[in-house]
């Protein structure tokens, strides 16, 4: 039978579902964009929230479908929980790390503050050690009166008043208690009036600085009769 008019629109209206197909067609691809930054705005994308929404506005599905697939897109696993408390036990070991080395540091400037102020001692006792060959002989020259007055009198005078500002004290006082630990006893004899060893007579004046004995003093020691 022959048509009339256009073909078009006869071809249209005898197969109403063609368009349809068409527009639906179901081996028509899809494409996913997974990028975490939205190219247009710069944000970071949220994929839960876009899965959720996605969701939200399918047609497909009945109601309870649509807000069980809402519910499973947003539900953190167990695995990103346990994660998420990583960062917290991260940095309380690193604040702990933090505290043990500052207790070392401390512990460590101590050390060295400590080590500093023995060395000093040491070097200042050393010093007063080479010294006191140099007072003897300034004592020898004061007992036989080379040093009453003058010029070597008064040098003798400063170095003995500079030795002092360093600790330096002499030991030569007499009729005090033998002390062993101060006291070099080179002669022993008899005393009277004594109940106790007592030093009569100094022969080498001895020096100590601070607690530390540096030369005991020799003497004679006059004990109980």
């Amino acid at each position: 039978m022959p048509h009339h008019g256009n073909e078009e629109e006869h071809g249209s209206s005898g197969n109403p579902s063609r368009g349809n197909e068409q527009e639906n067609d179901p081996q028509k691809p899809v494409i996913h964009d997974n990028r975490k930054v939205d190219p247009k705005t710069g944000q970071a994308r949220h994929p839960d929230q876009e899965r959720a929404a996605a969701a939200a506005d399918s047609g497909s599905g009945d109601a309870l479908s649509q807000a069980e697939d809402i519910l499973n897109s947003v539900e953190v696993p167990a695995a990103e929980s346990v994660a998420q408390g990583a960062p917290a036990a991260e940095a309380e070991e690193l604040r702990n790390d933090l505290r043990r080395l500052q207790a070392e540091y401390v512990n460590y400037r101590k050390r060295v503050e400590r080590d500093r102020a023995v060395a000093g001692e040491m070097a200042v006792i050393g010093v007063l050690n080479a010294l006191l060959p140099v007072l003897d002989d300034v004592d020898a020259a004061r007992q036989h009166g080379d040093l009453a007055d003058g010029p070597f009198a008064a040098i003798a005078a400063k170095l003995e008043a500079a030795l002092k500002t360093y600790g330096l004290v002499r030991i030569d006082e007499t009729g005090v208690e033998f002390d062993p630990t101060i006291h070099e006893a080179l002669i022993q004899q008899p005393g009277t009036d004594i109940e106790i060893d007592t030093v009569s007579q100094v022969l080498r004046s001895g020096y100590k600085s601070g607690d530390r004995v540096l030369r005991a003093a020799q003497v004679i020691v006059a004990v109980p009769a």
